[in-house]
């Protein structure tokens, strides 16, 4: 195992791997107990239109997508809030028309050379330095905002009416919360690419989410999911010569269904099932 970090381009991976692995745990939590699963996956399909846009324009198309996906949050939320839309309609909405205009886009690209198939399902063994220092500003930023309105996005979370009631900006830290989402969506399509990019955020919280039902455990015990996948999912893609965005992505899904079959929250069920 030593061996492969003796590479370059191993040890990028990992580094990535394990910010972004870190990273979508955190964001994760958020989104498992708001319910935002489905924003998160449609800011990922969004980012294609984004990873477009920056191809056309000859620009980092990483960079693109992140302003891109700010825009098409911003947007869910704000028709979300602002109009009688629901949410999840709000959010099917701009799913199907970013999509279409990466499509659009890129249909109307000639001699296109980018390899579209690395946004779609990630290359992370293909992370460059830049790729690295990128993901490590993104990363500070993100988690220097959870740390400065930890309680605050808490509170948001578990009740965001009471937290209106109570003199809370509300809707600031809702926006403030999809906008981190849509910057770690974007830093993780180089790991496991914009097809699978929601299961890795969701992934390793749902399965904390099994274990516990304290918030900041439940936050630690995503991280160490989220990052121990990420791990072993780079390394045993190399040693086999297989894909890693999904190798990653399938043993966060087997480390849930674990969860879930040993969870204190099922047994708790069961028991009062048989109890009434």
């Amino acid at each position: 195992m030593i061996d492969l970090f003796q590479f370059s381009y191993m040890q990028r991976a990992m580094t990535a791997g394990v910010l972004i692995g870190a990273l979508c745990a955190v964001i994760g939590v958020y989104v498992v107990l708001k319910g935002l699963s489905f924003i998160g996956a449609g800011i990922s399909h969004a980012s294609f239109g984004g990873v477009a846009i920056g191809v056309a324009l000859g620009v980092n198309p990483i960079w693109s997508a992140i302003v891109f996906c700010m825009l098409t949050a911003w947007g869910i939320g704000m028709v979300s809030r602002r109009t009688n839309v629901k949410e999840d309609t709000a959010v099917g909405v701009f799913f199907a028309s970013t999509m279409a205009l990466g499509v659009l886009i890129i249909g109307l690209m000639q001699g296109y050379q980018v390899d579209l198939f690395s946004y779609l399902f990630g290359s992370i063994l293909a992370v460059t330095r830049e790729d690295v220092i990128t993901t490590i500003i993104i990363t500070i930023i993100v988690l220097a905002c959870v740390w400065l309105f930890y309680k605050d996005l808490m509170f948001v979370t578990f009740d965001s009416e009471m937290a209106q009631v109570t003199g809370m900006p509300a809707e600031t830290l809702y926006f403030l919360l999809i906008s981190m989402m849509a910057l770690t969506v974007v830093m993780s399509i180089k790991v496991v690419g914009i097809v699978l990019v929601s299961a890795l955020i969701v992934t390793p919280a749902a399965a904390a989410f099994q274990l516990t039902e304290r918030f900041h455990i439940m936050m630690i015990l995503s991280v160490i999911i989220g990052v121990g996948s990420c791990a072993l999912g780079l390394i045993l893609a190399d040693w086999w010569s297989i894909a890693p965005g999904a190798t990653i992505v399938l043993i966060s899904t087997l480390v849930f269904f674990v969860c879930a079959a040993f969870s204190p929250r099922r047994r708790k069920v069961r028991f009062t099932g048989k109890g009434s």
